[in-house]
Formats: structure tokens, C-alpha cells, sequence
């Protein structure tokens, strides 16, 4: 006996009705056009982990997009790679367009650590061994 009860149904081509849009579809920017062609942010230093917020005063300054969006999200604490995430462009690209932000006084870096002691290293080693 057939584990099938049958043959299978037709095939019948989807229903018309909206359709989702298409990669081809959305608009592409080029990383190069958000930051004016420079690879390397003025502001050196800058880690994935790193820190940022902004002042309320920054969202009255006359920003362009991504910039804008940046100082919006960092009116709490937040790090770079989270920004890259938010914003959807590569790490290098934030570090760039946050560094002229830092550089114009719209975003601050908030203190970090330089190294991480040597008893917390160990600490989230053991924890990572334990799972």
C-alpha cells in the first residue's frame, strides 16, 4: 500500500494580487555616496563596542539622512554596531559618518574601558566553559 492517498493536484499559478517588491526592486545607495568617498573615519578609535550619545540640542542641527538618524537613535546610549544594524550599512560606513558626528561635537563617545581586566576575562571564560 502507497503511503499517498493520491496523485498530487495540479499546478495552478498564484493568484494575481500585490507583489512583494523585488530586490531589483528598492533603491541602492553606494556606501561611497554616504561618506563621501573616505574609507577611514577623522576620528580614530572608534570600536564596534564603542558608546555613543547624542544631545537633545543635536536633533535641531541641520543633518543630512543617515546622520540624522543617528543622532535620533542615539539620544539613549548606543554602540556603534548597534547603529550599523539600525541604519542597515556596513560597520565601516557608521565609523565614518559617526567620526564627523564626534568631530562636530553632535555625538559624544561615552567612557569606555581601555582593557578589560584581567578577572572579568576570566569570569565570562569560565561561564562560557560552564555552558
Amino acid at each position: 500500500m502507497s503511503p499517498y492517498a493520491g496523485p498530487p493536484p495540479p499546478w495552478r499559478p498564484p493568484a494575481p494580487g500585490p507583489r512583494a517588491p523585488e530586490p531589483e526592486d528598492e533603491l541602492v545607495v553606494r556606501p561611497f555616496m554616504l561618506t563621501g568617498g573616505r574609507t577611514r573615519p577623522l576620528h580614530d578609535g572608534l570600536r564596534i563596542e564603542t558608546l555613543l550619545h547624542a544631545s537633545p540640542a543635536a536633533l535641531s542641527a541641520p543633518l543630512r539622512f543617515e546622520s540624522r538618524r543617528i543622532v535620533e537613535l542615539c539620544q539613549a546610549p548606543m554602540s556603534i554596531a548597534d547603529l550599523a544594524v539600525a541604519i542597515g550599512v556596513p560597520l565601516g560606513v557608521i565609523r565614518v559618518i559617526v567620526a564627523d558626528l564626534v568631530t562636530d561635537g553632535y555625538v559624544r563617545v561615552e567612557e569606555q574601558l581601555g582593557e578589560l581586566p584581567i578577572a572579568l576575562i576570566e569570569r565570562i571564560r569560565d561561564r562560557v566553559r560552564a555552558l
